[in-house]
């Protein structure tokens, strides 16, 4: 039972504490809200703004040689905007920069269906099948996108070039050989990556 008492003794001596100490505290001592200091929490995302469109962000890491990064942010972007014939090129061109030969003919292929006017995605195409060593098909291929393109591209009259020198001999090979892709930002300009 005694112990029961200091227990209680103990909570009564706590509590007398507790009450001095708010007394000795007047109004003007007491702690202020966060809010009548003019310090607020940070608000969440406004879901009323844009954001930056995953195509150019995946456009500037492509520039800066981050090809994974910016598969992810062409990912990002056709998740936001569906599957369009931007997006899938934009993929299918990073995949072709990572290696993934299989993979980016399939979503160049695509986005192909989608639009077979679409320029970048018949260069883009042409190159992958000039790295598979596919020489007349690349050929093709770049015929198309230099047609497309009205011939107003330098790139691609340069990648046809060399699709007929490899078709003519496939050992052929240049000391500075240069392979472009065009990777496209908008609706009419062209960004175009050097391989």
């Amino acid at each position: 039972m005694s112990r029961h008492l200091t227990r209680g003794r103990r909570y009564a001596i706590g509590a007398a504490l507790f009450l001095s100490l708010m007394a000795a505290c007047g109004s003007e001592d007491m702690l202020k809200p966060l809010k009548d200091n003019g310090a607020y929490a940070p608000a969440g995302v406004d879901v009323g703004e844009t954001s930056v469109d995953g195509l150019i962000v995946g456009h500037r890491l492509m520039a800066a040689g981050e090809f994974e990064l910016a598969l992810k942010a062409y990912y990002r972007a056709a998740a936001h905007q569906g599957m369009t014939v931007d997006t899938l090129s934009a993929i299918g061109s990073a995949k072709l920069r990572l290696g993934r030969l299989g993979q980016a003919e399939a979503d160049l292929r695509k986005a192909i269906e989608l639009d077979d006017t679409f320029v970048p995605a018949w260069n883009n195409l042409g190159v992958v099948l000039m790295e598979r060593g596919e020489y007349g098909e690349a050929e093709r291929v770049f015929h198309t996108a230099f047609a497309l393109d009205s011939g107003q591209s330098a790139e691609i009259r340069e990648n046809l070039r060399l699709a007929l020198a490899k078709l003519e001999n496939p050992t052929y090979s240049e000391e500075n050989e240069s392979n472009f892709t065009l990777v496209r930002r908008g609706t009419s300009e062209y960004e175009i990556l050097a391989r």
